[in-house]
């Protein structure tokens, strides 16, 4: 069980991408590019076979901002982009409306 003091160590926020390009040696993978009203950047993401570049271009997404950073693939992801996962694929966490980037979620 994860307690409240843990859970308020993650900085969950809004951020826009701004750019998306495939993962130059993982078919599954994109690279996506987000604001974070901060900062720019760069999270790997495993959504390829669910969203196309296009469809995320400009889109508000949820993160987690904090996470120590990893390296997939040859690739460095400064945090981690928010998805629902049911039996028919992944569904990207985005705000009900419009929001900045840099938004704190509670």
């Amino acid at each position: 069980m994860v307690t409240l003091e843990d859970f308020k160590k993650l900085d969950i926020r809004t951020a826009k991408v701004t750019d998306v390009r495939d993962h130059p040696d993982a078919d599954r993978l994109l690279i996506v590019e987000v604001d974070t009203g901060d900062e720019k950047k760069e999270i790997v993401a495993g959504i390829k076979k669910f969203y196309s570049k296009d469809d995320l271009m400009g889109k508000d997404i949820v993160m987690i901002n904090n996470l120590e950073p990893a390296t997939i693939r040859g690739v460095r992801s400064n945090g981690m982009l928010l998805v629902a996962q049911d039996g028919n694929g992944i569904v990207i966490l985005k705000p009900e409306k419009p929001t900045n980037p840099g938004c704190t979620i509670r």
